[in-house]
């Protein structure tokens, strides 16, 4: 397939995630996480409900540009039924993707190693990196919702 057309289809699936995001909402019994990124106003309440160690429904709201929005979209779907370790390496794994650094584990992200691409625009990082530091800090604090501005998370 020409590169072209790859670059096409990544775009198609990234705008698709961010027309019709999955897993949109908010879960009523559930780990609530709130974060923003005050440098371009994306903001995320991430809902992740467990099941002993596995994530059995995740859910996210707020407000953020495309890459945001389709992130958090590929993230959900990526991590529901995953355990909390294996949530976080994923998590991990993204986070080194779209800072450039290749790794054959980025298959198991799924539809997010699409955006492998943010790479390219260093802007960008934190609006595609917002989800998924949620998805950290709703694993690292258990039971208990936490408020994250995204500046004193680096």
């Amino acid at each position: 397939m020409a590169l072209s057309r790859l670059d096409n289809l990544y775009r198609a699936v990234i705008l698709d995630h961010s027309n019709h995001p999955h897993h949109r909402g908010s879960l009523d019994i559930a780990t609530q996480i709130d974060m923003n990124n005050p440098t371009c106003g994306d903001v995320i309440k991430l809902s992740v409900a467990f099941d002993g160690d596995t994530i059995s429904d995740i859910a996210f709201d707020g407000s953020g540009c495309s890459i945001s929005t389709s992130s958090a979209s590929m993230m959900t779907d990526a991590v529901i039924g995953k355990t909390k370790k294996e949530a976080y390496q994923l998590a991990e794994i993204f986070s080194e993707m779209v800072q450039g650094v290749e790794d054959p584990d980025q298959e198991k992200l799924g539809e997010a190693k699409f955006l492998a691409g943010v790479a390219k625009f260093p802007q960008r990082i934190k609006c595609a990196t917002l989800s998924w530091n949620a998805l950290k800090k709703a694993l690292e604090s258990g039971n208990e919702g936490i408020a994250v501005n995204l500046e004193e998370h680096k």
